[in-house]
């Protein structure tokens, strides 16, 4: 081991050499996890708790925006309110990543979080104190909701790229890991905790906590920022460098690649067919279950477990091809919500739930793993930001047609045509994958 002290007579206790590869196993453990490198790097280390508080809050936000535009709102008009109010604390931000690209293009990723996560924070903390004084209307509320998301891609540009310039590429998977763990446990705790300060003190206390957890990620980045450009492995340079012209911006980059286009069209795809999901659940668990709010949050409580259970896998994944493993998570989805289109018993149900989530959650950390080892380092900022505008899009589009496609199949009909597509789009992108590499024998994207 290193720690070994240099070799010495030995002393009569320490006779039993057999002890000595036991003496610090637990260290011994750490340093073989694929996780120690990004836990112990000294700008990591710091702004992961900020990230997990920002996390948490978010995630009690979650519940708490819908609950207070249902409170803000006119009783005759409460379904139209709170879906401007969702749609306004994420659809600006698709915006924002085209609108701003001029003026965030070229900075460090701990600027875009800063800067992201200062206008979070002062946003939502007018939110929440103009409603706590009783001052704030539907229409001042949904207006604030829509600033305090404006720079969302943005902040999760400049997370992942400040993860690409501080760990090599054999770590980055980790370090998204990481993070993706952080956010996927504080989004499991957050809407609990919501519901209880909700209860006892209003959704617009929620909401002010949810600002003070931006001022703590801001805080955070802002103390790193210096640490974090000595100590990049790969500095960004003065201006973005990319094959095509820089005004063009991210989608040019996208274009230039020979992996990231269809990364991109699948993704898309992918998040598109997983929003019919949303609607077509809660209606499954009531209409064909007969079950109650209780029963769905049991869904969600076992998807969210096994979501960290596969976020947990993706760093153990990276000895095999990325492509092959991201086309296997969308088919692995499909085949895994085919049961909840299905007559089956409901522990089947809530078991092929909790595998499609473990299958599911290593998809986030190789996508970006993708577009970090793909992208040049001064355009990888607005590459993740072009892709977080067109998945901010996707899901919910999904959504909005979960609605009438619930009408026309069902909830049950609607669950399993879900998922079929799901697969054909696997197996579409695997076709693909085949066609390329047979005309180019040399490995693509890996």
């Amino acid at each position: 081991m290193a720690s070994d002290p240099p070799a010495v007579p030995r002393e009569p206790a320490e006779a039993n050499p057999a002890e000595r590869p036991r003496a610090f196993p637990f260290a011994a453990r750490a340093r073989a996890s694929p996780y120690y490198p990004a836990l112990i790097h000294p700008v990591l280390r710091r702004v992961l708790p900020g990230a997990a508080a920002s996390a948490l809050g978010d995630g009690m936000s979650a519940v708490a925006i819908a609950w207070l535009a249902l409170e803000l709102a006119p009783p005759g008009s409460r379904g139209l309110w709170v879906g401007a109010a969702v749609a306004a604390y994420s659809l600006p931000g698709a915006a924002g990543a085209v609108v701003l690209r001029r003026w965030l293009r070229g900075r460090g990723g701990a600027r875009l979080v800063f800067v992201n996560a200062v206008l979070r924070a002062l946003a939502l903390g007018l939110i929440g104190g103009l409603a706590i004084a009783g001052v704030l209307d539907p229409v001042g509320y949904v207006a604030l909701l829509g600033v305090s998301s404006l720079l969302s891609a943005w902040g999760v540009a400049g997370k992942y790229t400040l993860i690409a310039d501080l760990l090599p590429a054999e770590h980055r998977i980790a370090g998204n890991s990481l993070f993706g763990l952080a956010d996927q446990l504080s989004l499991m705790i957050g809407p609990a905790l919501a519901g209880v300060v909700a209860a006892l003190a209003g959704p617009a206390v929620v909401i002010a906590a949810d600002a003070v957890s931006w001022v703590v990620l801001a805080v955070s980045y802002a103390r790193v920022a210096p640490l974090a450009a000595r100590l990049a492995v790969r500095p960004p340079p003065a201006r973005p460098v990319a094959p095509a012209p820089v005004d063009a911006g991210g989608w040019a980059v996208i274009r230039s690649s020979p992996v990231l286009p269809g990364l991109m069209a699948m993704s898309f795809v992918f998040y598109l067919l997983y929003g019919p999901i949303e609607v077509a659940l809660p209606v499954h668990v009531a209409s064909d279950l007969h079950g109650s709010a209780a029963l769905l949050g049991t869904f969600w409580a076992v998807f969210g477990v096994g979501a960290v259970i596969g976020e947990l896998s993706a760093p153990f994944l990276r000895r095999w091809p990325v492509w092959p493993i991201m086309t296997g998570i969308v088919i692995g989805w499909g085949l895994a919500i085919v049961p909840l289109g299905l007559v089956t018993p409901l522990w089947a149900g809530l078991a092929a739930f909790f595998a499609g989530a473990v299958i599911w959650g290593p998809w986030m950390s190789l996508s970006m793993a993708v577009l970090q080892d793909a992208s040049p380092p001064g355009a990888l900022a607005q590459v993740i930001a072009a892709r977080s505008s067109l998945l901010i899009l996707a899901a919910p589009l999904g959504t909005a047609l979960g609605g009438p496609i619930v009408a026309a199949l069902g909830a049950r009909g609607t669950l399993l045509a879900s998922a079929v597509a799901t697969i054909v789009l696997g197996l579409v992108a695997t076709a693909v994958l085949l066609l390329r590499r047979a005309r180019h024998p040399a490995p693509v994207g890996e």
